[in-house]
């Protein structure tokens, strides 16, 4: 039987990247993301099925992906969809800092409880997110909203790990690498399909014994 995966933000960057991925390995591909229109052509291309009009900060656009997938059952949850802006402290924007907290943190949240019906033993849910939200691993500062929200991200998915372990459900947080993507003016050091094959090997390889763990895509522990 064929094996389903859900990626949110799916239509750009490493959400199509591995959307890509999945496709070639005759998974059932669900994309989800806001946009519409020429932006999710290519990721149309690949998925079995595509969600447009999904904004995941939204509580009423999230009750409609539940209706939309009532009955479907999900092998692997990847909550990628994420957003990048930049504070420096004198200058501190709260309005985007909260924007990334919504986007960042509460988002997967929201997704994973609402889709957790479809879930059964066995499934994964894979949150993106990125080393700027270790605390130990902080050595330039700044990126305030960005770098809380992900360490949001990561202590959610770590509660996620342990609430979700009784059910047979595994959860990882996982770094995709400096990424030559929109989000950072495409200066990073490896591609995005470089990028889902790590992400997609750090999911193969998690089991319950290792579910809440912080990696890099390319098999690092990282530090909280």
């Amino acid at each position: 039987m064929m094996s389903t995966v859900l990626i949110t933000g799916a239509n750009r960057g490493v959400g199509l990247a591995l959307a890509r991925h999945y496709h070639a390995a005759d998974w059932a591909v669900i994309g989800v993301c806001r946009s519409g229109g020429e932006e999710v052509a290519e990721l149309g291309e690949v998925a079995e099925t595509l969600i447009e009009g999904i904004d995941v900060t939204r509580p009423e656009d999230i009750a409609r992906l539940q209706r939309d997938l009532a009955g479907r059952r999900l092998d692997l949850l990847i909550n990628n969809a994420g957003l990048l802006r930049d504070e420096t402290l004198g200058e501190l924007d709260f309005d985007t800092m909260r924007e990334q907290m919504e986007i960042n943190a509460f988002a997967p949240l929201r997704v994973t409880e609402a889709l957790l019906g479809n879930l059964g033993e066995g499934a994964k849910v894979a949150n993106i997110t990125s080393r700027m939200g270790s605390i130990a691993d902080n050595g330039s500062g700044g990126r305030y909203g960005y770098r809380a929200s992900k360490a949001a991200l990561n202590a959610f998915g770590k509660s996620l790990a342990m609430d979700l372990k009784p059910r047979g459900i595994a959860v990882a947080q996982i770094h995709p690498g400096f990424v030559k993507t929109r989000m950072v003016n495409f200066g990073g050091l490896i591609s995005a399909e470089e990028a889902a094959d790590g992400i997609a090997q750090r999911i193969d390889e998690l089991t319950l014994h290792t579910s809440g763990g912080f990696w890099h895509s390319n098999g690092e522990e990282l530090p909280w």
